[in-house]
């Protein structure tokens, strides 16, 4: 998530939680009928309600044809029903933008993704043994940099658990600033560990390079050329405007009102999930990135116990069976995924581009998660959501 630095591993191998559970899906409410969606898909959704959460809503496609639908509640206080075409926070989903962005202006020639983070911030890493001279671009945005995550600890969040100050204001570089006032997790390049502050400082490097905000460096570029009218980028405003799911706490504590300031470009986006598929299917298919950067994209690093991360993308491999049970050869995706208060979500895109898989669902319990709890509803409904969206 945006807010967590454990996002990826919430989707990747966990397959008892009711996250990915929540894709869902069958024709969406008033739709024209079409083909009829994929086995499996629309009992998948119904049953991530029936695990705990109030609301889900998903988007699935395969080859040309396209399925939208919603299951429950988008406000559990008034009733409303949840619908497809409903914003929700996106939350880590944010750095697939972040990083388009910078390998965008790698291919126009402005920065390569091997420069160190001194020679645009200079003086911003340093001290405590942080180092901005020794750490690159790329490591920023494939998590190999070390740089401490200080979004992993309770106190960070006490303003707004604690205090119950969910407008609360943390800036992006005074988060920096608390991660650097930490030794860095291990030497740059010689290990992963997920970390929010890795794309704080990979926003302000679009901004020295722009000259532009990164909000209006990501609408420029991706958001109006693509027409992604549902997708905004708030910076400090704490509510989620127009037509809205509603976040939860796994105690049914409503958490859509929660300032997104700390989390910027590392997860401040909220989109739908119709947006989110349009974003990642011109990001897979070329229509963002030239060949020689879409393969920087999706070249991951590979360290023992960690995730196949790229540039803000994850590579995974969903589980298929055979028509009599039988274990199939997986089949190869892209993911990017997001949870933070109130709301979890993930994108999936097979690797011939030809299955899309998007859904959110909402509960996302953040105080769980900090106390080392499970911060969603369990679900035996994941691995058939996903399977029933990618496989035969």
């Amino acid at each position: 998530m945006g807010v967590r630095a454990r996002g990826v591993a919430l989707w990747a191998g966990i397959g008892a939680l009711a996250v990915t559970a929540t894709v869902t899906i069958a024709t969406a409410r008033g739709e024209p009928a079409g083909p009829p969606a994929p086995s499996g898909f629309e009992e998948a959704v119904g049953r991530t309600v029936q695990d705990g959460f109030p609301g889900a809503v998903a988007y699935a496609r395969r080859g040309g044809d396209e399925w939208r639908t919603a299951a429950g509640v988008a406000d559990q206080a008034t009733g409303e029903e949840a619908r497809p075409e409903q914003r929700f926070r996106i939350a880590s989903n944010t750095k697939a933008f972040v990083s388009t962005v910078l390998l965008q202006l790698e291919g126009e020639g402005r920065l390569s993704l091997d420069d160190s983070v001194e020679k645009w911030l200079p003086g911003v890493v340093q001290g405590n043994g942080n180092d901005g001279k020794a750490i690159t671009i790329r490591q920023l945005l494939n998590h190999t940099s070390g740089i401490y995550d200080p979004t992993t600890e309770a106190s960070f969040f006490a303003p707004y658990l604690e205090d119950g100050d969910r407008d609360h204001v943390i800036t992006p570089r005074e988060v920096i600033a608390r991660s650097v006032r930490h030794e860095p997790d291990f030497v740059p390049g010689k290990g992963w560990s997920y970390s929010n502050t890795n794309y704080l400082l990979a926003g302000l490097v679009i901004e020295s390079v722009t000259h532009r905000s990164s909000p209006a460096e990501i609408r420029r570029r991706i958001l109006a050329p693509l027409g992604l009218k549902d997708t905004s980028f708030p910076v400090t405003d704490p509510e989620v405007h127009g037509s809205h799911l509603h976040g939860y706490d796994l105690k049914g504590r409503d958490m859509t009102r929660f300032s997104p300031s700390y989390d910027w470009t590392a997860g401040a986006m909220i989109s739908t999930v119709d947006d989110l598929a349009r974003f990642e299917r011109a990001l897979f298919d070329g229509e963002l990135l030239g060949p020689d950067q879409r393969r920087e994209l999706k070249t991951p690093v590979e360290f023992p116990g960690a995730p196949a991360y790229g540039l803000g993308v994850q590579r995974m491999e969903v589980p298929c069976a055979t028509g009599e049970g039988k274990e199939a050869d997986p089949l190869t995706a892209w993911e990017t995924d997001g949870a933070g208060p109130g709301y979890t979500s993930v994108s999936l895109t097979t690797a011939d581009g030809q299955r899309q898989l998007v859904l959110a669902a909402t509960v996302y319990d953040l105080a769980a998660e900090l106390e080392g709890e499970v911060p969603v509803p369990r679900s035996k409904a994941l691995l058939k959501a996903q399977t029933a969206v990618v496989c035969d």
